[in-house]
């Protein structure tokens, strides 16, 4: 699965980090970061980017 943010449309809300936290965080500056790569967490990344308000989360899926 390949895995893009966006983050100059993030909000910082927080969700893809609340659904997925082994591959998303909320990094300092308030904006969501990838922090790993989905690998074997490819069901719960695919929720995180369906529940992100912006939809700055794109997989290839």
């Amino acid at each position: 699965m390949k895995l893009e943010l966006d983050r100059d449309g993030c909000i910082g809300c927080g969700v893809c980090a609340e659904v997925c936290p082994d591959v998303f965080r909320i990094a300092g500056d308030g904006l969501s970061e990838i922090i790993a790569q989905p690998e074997g967490n490819e069901e719960a990344v695919q929720e995180a980017a369906e529940s992100c308000p912006v939809e700055v989360i794109h997989t290839d899926e």
